[in-house]
């Protein structure tokens, strides 16, 4: 019985990249296929969780949208790790800034992810495991951002369950040790890579401080991202 497609993903066999970037957005999948890739054709609109498949600088490359939260992106990269063969996938998503230091735009590579979350549970482990980057990513994005200009931020993030805290207490015990930022994904996104023992990078752009209460509009979310994006493109070509 063939995988392909499933009931979240129309793609079949070969419409999928072995590269996949992912935002949480599918119209931000949209704008990055528009602005950089050539030859595009959209794979999958199911849950209009839009995928498109083209190249950059020559190389396949797929973006697809994940969705909100560790549910959602367990879904969609599970099914590209284990259904469409995918060797790597890089999550391209926003981020809340604790760190003091950390701006808003500012880019930041998630080396390893905290949680809050029992996705882990499912594993049966004697332990807590430590979700972390793909290492061969890591050291390639901050080369990549170094070439690039960009000042890349490298650390733990925390990937929360809950967008709504009662109260600041635990984003304040996060950062107090030394978690440099929040979002929802990533933590889920690197179980799933060591599983199927596969790559994995998460890269952030600071969109808002949520302990000081600044922001950027959705609509600059969508497409201002551009620094975290072709930091992300540089990991899709052949290393020289």
């Amino acid at each position: 019985m063939p995988l392909t497609p499933t009931p979240h993903n129309s793609a079949v066999a070969g419409d999928i990249a072995k590269t996949v970037l992912m935002p949480g957005d599918p119209l931000r999948a949209k704008y990055i296929a528009d602005t950089y890739l050539d030859d595009v054709r959209c794979v999958n609109e199911v849950r209009n969780m839009l995928a498109f498949t083209g190249t950059y600088q020559g190389n396949p490359v797929t973006v697809m949208g994940h969705g909100m939260g560790m549910p959602s992106i367990g879904i969609y990269s599970y099914e590209l790790f284990n259904f469409y063969d995918v060797d790597t996938i890089i999550r391209v998503g926003s981020a809340g800034g604790y760190a003091d230091d950390l701006q808003l735009r500012d880019v930041v590579a998630a080396q390893g992810a905290c949680t809050n979350s029992r996705y882990a549970h499912q594993f049966n482990l004697p332990g807590d495991f430590a979700p972390i980057a793909s290492f061969d990513l890591l050291e390639r994005a901050v080369a990549a951002a170094r070439a690039q200009g960009v000042n890349i931020r490298v650390g733990n993030v925390l990937s929360s369950d809950t967008f709504y805290e009662e109260t600041t207490d635990a984003a304040l015990a996060w950062k107090k040790m030394g978690v440099l930022a929040v979002e929802m994904e990533a933590a889920a996104l690197y179980m799933n890579a060591a599983r199927a023992g596969k790559k994995a990078l998460c890269l952030l752009t600071i969109s808002d401080k949520p302990l000081t209460g600044e922001g950027l509009p959705a609509d600059e979310r969508q497409t201002s991202f551009n620094q975290m994006m072709e930091v992300a493109l540089a990991l899709t070509t052949p290393e020289a």
